[in-house]
């Protein structure tokens, strides 16, 4: 992850190192918090007797899985937590069994319990103020990670910006152009992504107008049961219009959900996303976004205090 100026941007990816071995072995987890009684919050630790132990929950990939949903069955599996990622934190390399293993994690907020797997090697979880808890991992690397965490400022509103799917090519699409469909792989795009806006448990789709936009949320409005409103302050310039206008406009919309502090799943189109989001970061980057695409945001009120692309 790399840290500017308090705003997290996440999901660059390093090169290995010469010398490393080419295979990695993934895995994926989170620090997963809820309010304390007496105040601030406390975190999810757990306890594996076949190392002896205590370390942040975690998991291997299954094949084909993306880390973020790994992330959150890991920590339902393992701390009994269900839980809504929010900021990604650094990741973790080292050396197990031989081969380089890499970990990436999220701050996560508990939700409810269940999930729990007796075969995770898992005997006791415990939560801990991040003081006591950095005091108790077992590993410089996962107290790093806490550490992380504490200097965030509280994460008030989390959302998925999306771009919509694939829609094949627009000269071949003889009418308007906000009719043209989601083709084939875009509607396989638009399958992969709704079990990734599931993870936030919004409570609000709101797509740009063309129907490529509707349509690349409606696995996740199906698998959610929410309708998708529309909204043209999300749309790309038509006619007349400017760019400069359709990006303020699907800033000051990103602005407004996160204000309102509903989680939400955002569906806009690649003429808008990286401009409002260069406008939220208060820097230039490099925040163009492919088809089927997207982007963990979390605020803290109205300032984005973390953009992790997917």
């Amino acid at each position: 992850m790399v840290e500017e100026e308090g705003l997290a941007i996440a999901g660059r990816r390093r090169a290995p190192h010469p010398d490393v071995d080419v295979a990695v072995i993934r895995a994926a987890g989170g620090v997963v918090w809820r309010p304390a009684p007496y105040g601030g919050v406390e975190v999810c630790l757990v306890h594996r007797p076949r190392y002896g132990d205590w370390t942040l929950p975690k998991g291997k990939l299954e094949p084909g899985e993306h880390p973020l949903l790994a992330a959150t069955r890991e920590v339902a599996e393992e701390a009994d937590a269900q839980a809504v990622p929010q900021v990604r934190l650094p990741s973790v390399r080292y050396r197990s069994e031989g081969l380089l293993k890499t970990v990436d994690y999220w701050s996560m907020r508990a939700v409810g319990t269940g999930g729990f797997q007796p075969g995770t090697e898992v005997d006791d979880v415990r939560w801990l103020g991040v003081d006591d808890a950095v005091a108790t991992v077992s590993y410089p690397h996962d107290a790093q990670v806490l550490a992380a965490f504490a200097a965030l400022p509280p994460a008030t509103a989390a959302m998925l910006l999306v771009r919509h799917g694939h829609a094949g090519r627009r000269l071949s699409w003889s009418g308007p152009d906000t009719g043209r469909p989601l083709d084939d792989r875009g509607w396989s795009q638009a399958h992969s992504l709704a079990p990734l806006i599931a993870l936030l448990r919004p409570t609000r789709l709101l797509s740009a107008s063309p129907r490529r936009c509707v349509q690349t949320l409606d696995p996740a409005a199906a698998l959610l049961d929410l309708p998708i409103e529309v909204s043209g302050d999300l749309d790309e310039p038509r006619a007349g219009q400017q760019t400069d206008e359709c990006v303020l406009a699907t800033a000051a919309a990103l602005t407004a959900l996160a204000m309102s502090g509903e989680p939400v799943a955002v569906c806009s189109q690649g003429k808008v996303i990286p401009g409002a989001l260069e406008r939220l970061i208060g820097r230039c980057g490099d925040y163009s976004t492919g088809k089927g695409g997207g982007w963990l945001l979390a605020f803290t009120g109205d300032r984005l205090l973390a953009a992790d692309r997917l």
